[in-house]
């Protein structure tokens, strides 16, 4: 069958050759270990039980995690493995099970997850993703999974298409999000941790604050505060944008960061994540060593 599982719609026989997001038909991991470095609510005392899956179909200029996003690394596994690796995070005394870029794994997940029910893993399944999804896509996984962790990466299609090649990434973000608020509704935590809901991230890049301000605006006005917003400032220059896009060849301003939230302040949004600090560092990529895998 040829894949059209993302809006890329490549249609590759991924049995047979390797679509947009640079993987085969084999599900294949790079990381599956405590993580503590999500929103609060994700990580909480234990760390969240992520699984980093190789390959990625959004492939941005800026990505940090380089390194796996074109499945260039990683270990092939299959779904009953993963199933496993769930029980054997669950066993580190995880707060939920946390999957890191799956949406090219759709058809190869879902099998998992409904066991997972079956057999009541009894944690949180959290869809970790860059956002650049169908609704219909998003739709299969309506009863399979308790947390949506989007992006929302950008609302002008100049700069989806010049950092990502995708210029109509809000258009399908967008309805991919929609879907996500309609299955999970309003965000609940209980002593500390998520159990159900729907955290939006959005990364600030260098220079565009008031992209980053039409987007928050975007959120609120349509969602207010049944989802929450988390909003970083840990973009980190990689080498590989030093010429080809030299613009963001530089950390967010501790000025440009102050402006974005004082906007999401200013128009009343309450559930929200912040960042403090020097978080610009590689040291926050996790090491994509086949831990855990």
């Amino acid at each position: 069958m040829n894949c059209n599982i993302c809006p890329r719609e490549c249609g590759v026989d991924r049995k047979a050759e390797k679509g947009v997001c640079g993987c085969g038909e084999n599900l294949r991991v790079s990381r599956a270990a405590p993580h503590f470095w999500e929103e609060p609510p994700i990580s909480h005392k234990n760390g969240s039980g992520t699984v980093f899956f190789a390959g990625c179909n959004l492939g941005c200029v800026f990505c940090q995690n380089k390194e796996i996003s074109r499945c260039e690394t990683g270990k092939e596994i299959t779904a009953e493995r993963l199933f496993e690796i769930f029980k054997e995070l669950k066993a580190q005394g995880v707060h939920n099970i946390n999957l890191v870029t799956p949406t090219h794994y759709t058809e190869q997940i879902i099998p998992v997850l409904k066991r997972a029910k079956e057999e009541r893993l009894g944690l949180p399944i959290v869809w970790n993703s860059g956002g650049y999804e169908k609704a219909e896509t998003i739709k299969q996984l309506e009863g399979l999974v308790d947390i949506y962790l989007p992006d929302l990466k950008y609302i002008r299609p100049d700069s989806a298409l010049r950092y990502s090649g995708a210029k109509d990434y809000f258009e399908y973000a967008s309805e991919a999000l929609d879907e996500m608020v309609r299955q999970c509704g309003n965000a609940v935590i209980h002593r500390g941790t998520m159990r159900r809901g729907v955290i939006v991230r959005h990364l600030v890049l260098p220079g565009h604050a008031e992209e980053s301000k039409e987007i928050i605006n975007y959120l609120h006005s349509r969602y207010g505060n049944r989802i929450y917003i988390s909003i970083m400032n840990q973009y980190t220059p990689m080498e590989q944008v030093k010429t080809t896009h030299p613009e963001i060849y530089r950390t967010v301003t501790d000025a440009e960061y102050a402006e974005v939230v004082e906007f999401a302040k200013s128009i009343g949004v309450e559930n929200a994540f912040v960042q403090d600090g020097d978080t610009a560092k590689e040291s926050f990529i996790p090491p994509f060593d086949n831990s855990g895998v």
